[in-house]
């Protein structure tokens, strides 16, 4: 206990900072989720909140920022178009429940078994369904009923914005988007230190700005003068839904969603700072808590977020005392100036929103799936196509179902052996890995890494597989630069692998991070 009041302490200021800096990345997108969700502003500043000051107390990640996230987007907007509002909070109750079961049982060091090709499907999904759907908002005129209508009605939209239709669409709230848009774009360019402000704030601000001064006729982000009386709390009169099977759809895949986004940023971040390693099951039942406390506040579900979670490493946070405090300014912006959210154009959220979408469907994944093979190509893209022309429900199940014909065909069995070598006194760990390596056996794999003491010679042997997918190439990547990091010599026989293998698209994201880390440190 002693130790950790110790390392706060030291970490104070830092962390101060970089809650500083997550606290105006949070805000805008906060309220944007909100408002995709179909829900009020303050449904997304609580759940930024809870994030925070709930999830962040408990947390197994002590780097991630949870909240409002926008891959939630799609399918708290279809849980609210099956059950209505009044059910809403119910199912994020519920929800959580769920994940701190997760939690409890240990399950989550399963979902890192999730093939990578459905997660990002699911993630490019979900990315199509916001940047269509916002793309009208964008414009001031009502999203469609579905991905595909929002998609087809483009150039209708595009042709309406002359005439200025509340129906169809104003320019006026296009420009200030494209504005946004492209201050965020701009923004990524300028140097250090001035962007240290988040390019999503600049946006916001500029659009705030031309809109106020320019008496713009848009619609602009409506909020009470108590945000807090705008609060929908848990309606227990609406317990008598959980004896419908269709309820328990939406809250089994709320909280299967909610906990592999989160997962997946807790990986990501464990690359980037390379220090503390995530606890998967803490994690997960941090989540399921902070879930609960959303459902009661009748607020936006939480999850694991990696924009947020990004600025946060990149300011220098060293515990979760930033995440903590990021919480704790948002409750100071709501019950001081609320007021100043009445001043925010929709059309700018929703640009944020557009922008996110785009880079969730991230290209750049696409590519390095293609070079893992053919077969997880054509999940992604089943995956894919799934959730645009159904629902994102549909398409994890087609991606799921898709991936367990390819494990059948593809996996005979696994073995893994480790031993211990000394010759002439120097001492070695050999591995030796059999048969079929696959997304499904990725747990027993990080088990016998991560048993390994840190600073030895390890040396890894792959030349007995007849079968290697992107998980587990990944994995091993991965592995070999964290322990390397911290002392050790790592030695992979990647002879008879392409080398194409060897530096996924997350290895080099790591490298970018940790490039940026390096400069900010050194400036």
């Amino acid at each position: 206990m002693k130790q950790r009041l110790a390392q706060l302490k030291r970490a104070a200021g830092t962390d101060f900072l970089a809650s500083l800096v997550v606290f105006f990345v949070a805000i805008p997108l906060c309220l944007g989720v909100a408002l995709a969700c179909g829900v009020p502003p303050v449904a997304g500043l609580i759940s930024g909140i809870i994030g925070g000051l709930v999830v962040g107390l408990v947390t197994g990640c002590p780097l991630m920022v949870s909240g409002p996230a926008a891959g939630l987007i799609a399918i708290v907007w279809q849980i609210i178009q099956a059950h209505g509002v009044s059910s809403f909070g119910l199912i994020v109750f519920m929800a959580g429940l769920v994940q701190v079961a997760f939690g409890v049982f240990k399950a989550g060091r399963w979902f890192r078994a999730v093939s990578p090709a459905v997660i990002y499907g699911m993630l490019a999904g979900i990315g199509i369904l916001i940047f269509a759907s916002q793309l009208h908002v964008m414009a001031d005129a009502p999203p469609n009923g579905s991905a595909l209508m929002n998609l087809a009605t483009l150039p209708a939209l595009y042709n309406s914005l002359p005439i200025r239709s509340e129906a169809l669409g104003d320019i006026q709230a296009a420009f200030l988007g494209l504005m946004t848009i492209g201050t965020i774009v701009f923004w990524q360019k300028v140097p250090k230190p001035f962007n240290v402000i988040p390019g999503a704030l600049v946006g916001v601000l500029v659009a705030t700005v031309i809109a106020q001064t320019g008496g713009l006729v848009v619609h602009y982000v409506s909020v009470p003068n108590n945000l807090f009386a705008d609060i929908d709390w848990l309606h227990w009169t609406e317990v008598g839904l959980l004896a419908q099977g269709g309820v328990w759809v939406s809250i089994l895949s709320l909280a299967f969603v909610a906990s592999a986004e989160t997962l997946l940023t807790c990986t990501a971040v464990d690359k980037m700072h390379g220090e503390e390693k995530t606890n998967y099951n803490k994690e997960v039942l941090a989540q399921g808590v902070g879930n609960v406390v959303a459902g009661i506040f009748g607020a936006l579900p939480v999850c694991g977020v990696i924009v947020r979670s990004i600025a946060n490493i990149q300011a220098g946070a060293k515990t979760n005392l930033a995440t903590l405090m990021h919480g704790a300014w948002i409750l100071l912006f709501i019950a001081v100036l609320p007021w100043v959210l009445d001043l925010i154009p929709v059309s700018s959220l929703a640009a944020i929103l557009v922008y996110t979408g785009w880079r969730l469907i991230n290209f750049q994944t696409i590519k390095d799936l293609v070079r893992a093979g053919n077969n997880e190509i054509l999940i992604y893209a089943l995956t894919v196509v799934t959730i645009v022309t159904f629902d994102l429900l549909t398409g994890i199940m087609v991606g799921f179902a898709a991936s367990a014909i390819k494990l059948m065909l593809t996996l005979n069995h696994f073995d893994i052996t480790l031993k211990e070598e000394t010759e002439d006194g120097h001492h070695r760990t050999i591995i030796d890995l059999y048969g079929s390596a696959t997304f499904v056996i990725l747990p027993d794999i990080a088990d016998v890494l991560e048993a390994i003491e840190p600073g030895r010679e390890v040396h890894i042997f792959v030349s007995h597989l007849n079968y290697i997918d992107h998980a587990c190439l990944e994995l091993l990547t991965n592995w070999k630069e964290s322990y390397t990091d911290n002392g050790g010599e790592v030695v992979i026989s990647w002879d008879h692998i392409i080398h194409r293998y060897q530096e996924p698209a997350i290895t080099r994201i790591v490298k970018q991070v940790k490039e940026q880390r390096s400069e900010a440190t050194s400036s």
